[in-house]
């Protein structure tokens, strides 16, 4: 089984939400073959916690415009690793020390990457 449209949708829209944000190292993976409640990750970083929350506030505002709401949040007041669940996708907004020490895309590495478009390939390449 692979993410369905309507997931990879999303994910992109909130990739690219990020990438205005200056999110830095976006990626997205689809792990619907190991999870049950979700298609997708999308997991991004930002240098301070006011970052982590412009980032959290681009995605939610994206997604919003496209008539998805998140279902639950996590973590936002201290902003150092926000969860946003949106039933298709789950964004993980972490400081990037967080990011570092975590290392979610290693615990997720067997799942495959989800393709993001070449504008939020080329905003990753910028804010490194």
């Amino acid at each position: 089984m692979t993410a369905t449209e309507k997931a990879i949708e999303i994910t992109t829209a909130a990739a690219r939400a990020a990438a205005e944000k200056k999110a830095q190292e976006i990626i997205a993976l689809d792990v619907s073959d190991r999870l049950v409640l979700t298609d997708a990750f999308l997991v991004a970083s930002g240098e301070t916690e006011r970052q982590v929350g412009a980032i959290v506030d681009g995605i939610e505002e994206a997604l919003h415009g496209l008539g998805v709401k998140a279902i639950r949040r996590e973590g936002l007041g201290q902003n150092r690793w926000v969860l946003l669940d949106f039933g298709d996708l789950v964004a993980h907004v972490q400081h990037a020390e967080d990011r570092e020490f975590y290392a979610l895309e290693r615990l997720w590495r067997d799942c495959p990457v989800i393709e993001l478009p070449q504008d939020v390939l080329a905003s990753n390449a910028e804010n490194r």
